[in-house]
């Protein structure tokens, strides 16, 4: 049991975990170009660790139920934090950090309930996992570009509320299929 916590992968997702303060600390006291540079050189290695990590857990057949919970606890810190860190220069971002909020609890809770209902653990959907990038990309271009117009960085911003939205109503739609199905089916 013990080994599961720190197989290779759930070792990465902590270390993301940990990079968490590293860049808010960097970009919070960021004032020139190089500062911003190396708050955005931490997300990369943080987004790097996030993709290796489960390449490496399917590989070498390091899956594990514990790093199935981890992995996504791990990204949603990091989006999270992210939101808020740009939240200091873009105001759009509240909304984003609402709908952000709003996706977030329902997908938790909506997971609880299906594992304690119906017995099923279900990783992230591929409507998730294209939401999630789009949400990266997004906050990352926010980042490198602290100065970006206000117009510019709203529209950037309803575009990733906009696949929330979208990514919120297949889950939705997911876990009402999974609760409406019978248990022999699943």
């Amino acid at each position: 049991m013990v080994k599961e916590y720190f197989s290779i992968p759930n070792l990465m997702g902590y270390f993301r975990i940990l990079m968490i303060p590293v860049f808010l600390y960097l970009y919070s006291y960021a004032d020139s170009p190089e500062d911003f540079f190396a708050a955005f050189v931490i997300l990369g290695i943080s987004l790097l660790t996030d993709f290796f990590d489960g390449k490496i857990a399917r590989k070498f057949h390091m899956v594990t139920d514990f790093g199935k919970i981890l992995d996504p606890v791990a990204d949603k810190l990091t989006q999270g934090s992210l939101a808020i860190a740009v939240l200091l220069r873009y105001p759009m971002m509240k909304v984003f950090l609402v709908v952000f909020l709003l996706k977030e609890c329902y997908m938790s809770l909506m997971g609880l309930y299906v594992i304690k209902k119906k017995h099923v653990r279900k990783g992230a959907q591929w409507f998730g996992k294209i939401t999630t990038g789009v949400v990266d990309v997004g906050i990352m271009l926010l980042l490198l570009a602290p100065n970006l117009p206000a117009a510019a960085a709203d529209v950037l911003i309803l575009i990733m509320i906009a696949f929330m939205i979208f990514s919120l109503v297949n889950y939705i739609r997911f876990y009402h299929g999974i609760l409406t199905t019978p248990d022999e089916k699943l």
